[in-house]
């Protein structure tokens, strides 16, 4: 909204007229300073004209019949008829003039008004001058003084009466006073003529000083006006567009000009608050007990001692609803200096105090449980600590990963993984006690402090509740769930003196746990740190194993159960560190699908694989094993292609080794790449088929070229345990149906193979038929082709 500036001038163009800069010219309207605005000061000047013209009209009435009264007899009366004729169009004529200008407030003023407005007074003056011409002709000298002296009142009560607009009261003066002093000049009369010049000079003075001190005054009115106006549109626009609202009380504390936006806030009117206690009517029913909340007690405090404050958030009660309110205020002084009340600004800040309130929560629970996480637990470790070496007691830190969570996570989804995790947390609150506390950590890892674990035993018993209750079943959406828990501890300050280092060799003891299968406790002991930093070291060598050339594969033959005739090779990676020695597969597999290095690594286990295939018959096949980390990689199918293109070994000739684990990290991903690997011709088997997560599902989805059954079944077979002779008469009956082959992995001895045979297997792998061995062996028994075991 723009601001009206009266007086003054647009402040971006030129600068504003200041009071002590009004020319006499400029006063007059005979000059236009080109860098102000001196349109709008006219506007000032000219509407008095108008104004004051009753005023003006009863005093030329009464000068005409003093006039008359001086003049009569020797003047004829005809001669004085005519002349109240003319005295009477020129004040008609100068009304007209007037009242053109009586909206020059609300406009620019032109040259051509300022014209009028000079002839019609020249026009004015002339007739009043007759009287004294005709006097100095056949008058007396006395009746000439006495003219002259009714037009010099009118030309003092011009000056007084309109000195807004001084022009026409000087051209006024100055003609009157010119023909006042020819007159006395030719009449004989001097001193008279000094006595009129020196009344006309200084008329003719007072008037413009007159004038500059109207327009002076004016200027100051506009401009305290303007600030007026200013403040209260900003106030206006404050409380129209901000969220804050103005409050101002009186001495006694009573609400003092309400504006909407306060009255709003305390849900009332205006004039249902003005004059009532500012306290008393955010105070709710408190005013009446006096039991005030801290917060209101400390703004009355500081209204009592006339202090100012700022942002000062205040507890409320408005309609018996509690709110927060953020105030500022400062005590009003008058101009003597005396205390007669406060103003300020508040605004409702309700809704920000709740959510800083539930960020706060957030900073130090977890959202999805409502256990504390792990801030506050490191803060209640630190706690536990601090009174453990205080009290010369022991505290426990105990860390609790969930077993087979995430099959759960990636099978079933996010959502009953969710549930899963707020069903575990509620078990683990039921187990707390005073002593305990339990939080998420995140994932699905959890924590427990014990602030005093110095009884023998405890850690352990309480460990063990935790993972027998943690293994009970769950109910979640038509499932029946099973996960366990393993749990490491570390006691403190014997394990430990600080947080960090207690819940490291917690991490240790808990990995050393989920290392020995899960569902177990185990306790912090020094040498888990040498199997950390074994690991370490393990880690960082196979990050450079592939570069140094350290990685080799063998190869085990796959024999034909009924001719032994070797029918393909699985490649089989092994890995002699230059840093470590010969390294067992089952110790660096897990480690490279920790760190994803088996990527990289199954690479080039495809490559060299493919390449040595290319030296076999063309009926023997090359199988390769593939884990999980592989699968999910978007270009793993590029990785096939690329490696049969490189070998220029046929698709069909490539056989994929996968597990039933793959299928519980993304089973929707895992099926697509395993199906892109089949539309390139290459087969794929489910190895270890019995021993994991066993659902006849996923031999629906794909159509597997073989099953192999795992060595353990085929041992507990040559026990005559009939569980394993069942599960593998069923899983041979099974393929059968589906059109699969069967490979039974393991077989040892002669009476083994003989019994697979029995069983129905197709094909047998075991060290009977051979052990893993070099790519020039795996050549060496084709030079005659026949059974492994003929060769040997």
């Amino acid at each position: 909204m723009p601001v009206t500036r009266v007086g003054v001038i647009d402040s971006k163009k030129n600068p504003a007229i200041s009071p002590s800069d009004l020319p006499a010219k400029a006063v007059l309207g005979l000059h236009d300073p080109a860098r102000d605005d001196w349109s709008r000061l006219r506007g000032m000047q000219y509407p008095q004209l108008a104004r004051g013209s009753r005023l003006r009209l009863g005093s030329q009435l009464l000068a005409a019949a003093l006039t008359g009264l001086v003049a009569y007899p020797e003047v004829p009366v005809w001669l004085l008829a005519i002349w109240v004729i003319a005295l009477g169009a020129a004040l008609i004529h100068g009304a007209r003039v007037n009242a053109t200008l009586i909206d020059a407030d609300r406009r620019s003023m032109v040259r051509v008004e300022f014209r009028k407005h000079g002839s019609a007074v020249a026009i004015y003056g002339a007739v009043w001058s007759a009287p004294m011409l005709a006097a100095a002709i056949q008058g007396t000298s006395t009746q000439l003084v006495s003219l002259w002296a009714i037009t010099a009142v009118l030309a003092t009560g011009s000056a007084l009466i309109i000195a807004a607009a001084p022009l026409g009261t000087i051209v006024y003066t100055l003609l009157t006073g010119v023909v006042a002093a020819i007159c006395f000049a030719a009449t004989g009369n001097y001193p008279m003529v000094g006595v009129a010049v020196f009344f006309a000079g200084i008329t003719t003075l007072g008037a413009v000083q007159t004038a500059r001190t109207f327009l002076e005054a004016r200027i100051a009115e506009a401009g305290m006006n303007e600030k007026n106006e200013v403040v209260s549109l900003l106030l206006r626009e404050f409380e129209e567009n901000q969220a804050d609202w103005l409050w101002q009380i009186d001495t006694a504390r009573r609400v003092r000009m309400a504006s909407p936006r306060f009255s709003f806030a305390l849900g009332k009117s205006p004039e249902d608050i003005n004059g009532q206690q500012f306290l008393q009517l955010i105070s709710g029913e408190t005013w009446a007990t006096g039991q005030f909340a801290p917060s209101l007690r400390d703004l009355a405090e500081r209204l009592k001692r006339r202090e100012s404050f700022s942002a000062l958030l205040v507890k409320v009660t408005i309609d018996r609803e509690e709110r927060w309110w953020e105030l500022s205020g400062t005590p009003m002084l008058d101009e003597d200096g005396s205390y007669v009340g406060f103003r300020g600004v508040g605004s409702d800040v309700t809704e920000q105090r709740e959510s800083s309130e539930k960020i706060a929560w957030l900073a130090r629970y977890d959202a999805l449980t409502g256990l504390p996480n792990r801030l506050m637990l490191n803060e209640a470790l630190g706690d536990a600590l601090r009174y453990a070496q205080q009290w010369r007691s022991r505290c426990a830190f105990l860390m609790i990963d969930l077993d087979r969570f995430k099959a759960v996570n990636d099978s079933l989804g996010h959502q009953v993984g969710d549930q899963l995790l707020a069903q575990v947390s509620q078990r683990l609150k039921d187990l707390m006690g005073d002593n305990e506390m339990v939080g998420r950590l995140g994932g699905d890892e959890f924590a427990v402090v014990i602030q005093d674990a110095s009884a023998k035993g405890h850690v352990a018993d309480f460990a063990g509740r935790v993972i027998a209750s943690l293994s009970e079943p769950y109910f979640i959406d038509h499932h029946t769930l099973y996960v366990g828990a393993s749990v490491g501890s570390a006691l403190g300050p014997r394990d430990g003196i600080n947080v960090e280092e207690l819940m490291r060799n917690s991490d240790l003891a808990l990995y050393r746990a989920k290392d020995e299968g899960g569902g177990e406790h185990f306790a912090y002991e020094p040498a888990l740190h040498a199997t950390a930093e074994e690991r370490r070291r393990l880690e960082l060598s196979l990050r450079h194993a592939i570069s140094r050339d350290e990685f080799e594969l063998a190869y085990q033959p796959v024999v034909d159960a009924h001719d032994e005739n070797v029918v393909s090779f699985e490649a089989l990676v092994r890995w002699q560190s230059a840093e470590h020695g010969h390294v067992s597969p089952a110790k660096f597999i897990p480690l490279a699908e920790d760190t994803r290095l088996i990527v990289s690594i199954g690479q080039w286990v495809m490559e060299r694989a493919c390449i040595e295939a290319v030296n076999w018959p063309d009926d023997i096949k090359i199988a390769v094993n593939v884990s999980g980390e592989q699968l999910i990689e978007p270009e793993f199918a590029s990785t096939v292609v690329r490696a049969l293109a490189k070998s220029g070994l046929a698709a069909n000739r490539l056989e994929i080794e996968v597990t039933e684990s793959i299928f519980l990290r993304d089973a929707d991903l895992a099926r697509a790449a395993l199906e892109e690997i089949m539309a390139l011709g290459c087969a794929v088997a489910l190895d270890d088929f019995g021993t994991g997560y066993s659902s006849l599902g996923y031999l629906r989805k794909l159509r597997f070229s073989t099953i192999k059954v795992d060595r353990s079944f085929v041992q507990g077979a040559a026990n005559n345990h009939p569980e394993s002779l069942a599960i593998i008469r069923a899983v041979v009956a099974m393929a059968d149906s589906l059109e699969m082959s069967t490979t039974a992995e393991g077989v040892e001895t002669a009476e083994e193979a003989e019994m697979i045979r029995k069983l129905g297997c197709k094909k047998i792998q075991g060290y009977y038929f051979g052990r893993p061995m070099s790519a020039a062996d795996a050549r060496a028994i084709f030079k005659r082709r026949g059974s492994p075991r003929e060769r040997a």
